[in-house]
């Protein structure tokens, strides 16, 4: 199964960040038109998963200066979206946890969705080498 094959991944990073960048505009979009509330922290998240998904896309992926470019900008929003991610984590604990009705754009999903993805495309750019 190619999805679980770091070399599939690898090969297609330009294909990821082109998705990265396609997922980075849409959020701000559904922002921007007002159908969801503003959010300093999701704002950070879907701004670093396009200039990931940019660095991805370029040969920056190869030179050092460019993974330490992504390294900087992925660890501040990895960072932000764990702190949001954790935010729930606390309610949770608190037992005054409760999912958003509308589960698509609840902040504990998102957030978590996020740093994963975050995480992922560091991943990806930190075993990208020179061929």
């Amino acid at each position: 199964m190619p999805l679980l094959d770091l070399d599939f991944y690898l090969k297609n990073k330009f294909w990821l960040g082109l998705f990265a960048l396609i997922v980075s505009v849409l959020a701000w979009s559904v922002e921007l038109s007002g159908l969801v509330y503003i959010c300093p922290y999701c704002r950070v998240q879907r701004t670093v998963i396009g200039l990931l998904g940019v660095v991805l896309m370029s040969p920056l992926t190869k030179h050092w200066l460019g993974q330490f470019f992504a390294i900087v900008i992925g660890f501040f929003g990895a960072v932000v979206a764990a702190n949001q991610h954790f935010m729930g984590w606390k309610k949770i604990s608190a037992g005054s946890f409760s999912f958003k009705e509308n589960l698509a754009i609840d902040p504990f999903i998102l957030s978590g969705l996020a740093m994963i993805f975050i995480l992922f495309q560091l991943f990806i750019i930190s075993r990208s080498t020179a061929d």
